[in-house]
């Protein structure tokens, strides 16, 4: 497994090893043995997996607030997605400092998008799948959003992205009170 930093502290890029033959690979996403002794110590207790048929779905920018925040392991299944986090801990001499990269089927690449961040994501190909690993339980009542447009992000897209209701009536970074501190 190859561990990457990013420009975010606590934001990774993970790169699974994968073993390859004629009928396809085999890949560790994850194993906490090994990822302790990289000092990532994090416990999942949930899954989740999604499909966006068109490109240019844009999902988020999202986040769970304490006391049900979650880190997560974000990885591509199929087809291709810039994936995003966006520093939101109140005093952190990164905040409002995004990170992007592209998870695809074929890199393998995963991004570990802590708590304090917002995550997000834009399909690149029809038919994307995204699988990602979380820290604690949905919660509805700490479920919360900012909007996608006012991060300054380069999403790499000139169409009209497609956006959920609640992605789209989601309040600007700049008047978010985040509930995160540094």
């Amino acid at each position: 497994m190859q561990i990457e930093d990013t420009t975010l502290p606590g934001v990774k890029i993970l790169t699974p090893a994968r073993f390859g033959d004629a009928r396809g690979f085999f890949s560790e996403s994850w194993n906490r043995k090994r990822m302790e002794e990289h000092g990532i110590d994090l416990d999942f207790v949930q899954d989740n997996h999604s499909m966006s048929a068109e490109v240019g779905t844009i999902r988020g920018l999202h986040f769970q607030a304490p006391p049900a925040a979650q880190d997560k392991l974000v990885r591509c299944g199929q087809g291709a997605l810039f994936d995003v986090a966006v520093d939101i801990r109140k005093g952190s001499p990164t905040y409002g400092a995004w990170f992007g990269i592209e998870l695809t089927a074929e890199n393998g690449r995963q991004l570990l998008v802590p708590k304090g961040f917002l995550h997000g994501f834009i399909t690149r190909a029809p038919m994307t799948e995204i699988i990602y690993k979380c820290t604690d339980y949905y919660a509805p009542d700490c479920d919360g959003a900012v909007r996608w447009d006012s991060c300054g992000i380069d999403w790499g897209f000139d169409g009209q992205p497609l956006l959920s209701q609640k992605d789209a009536a989601a309040p600007a970074l700049a008047e978010f009170d985040s509930p995160f501190t540094f």
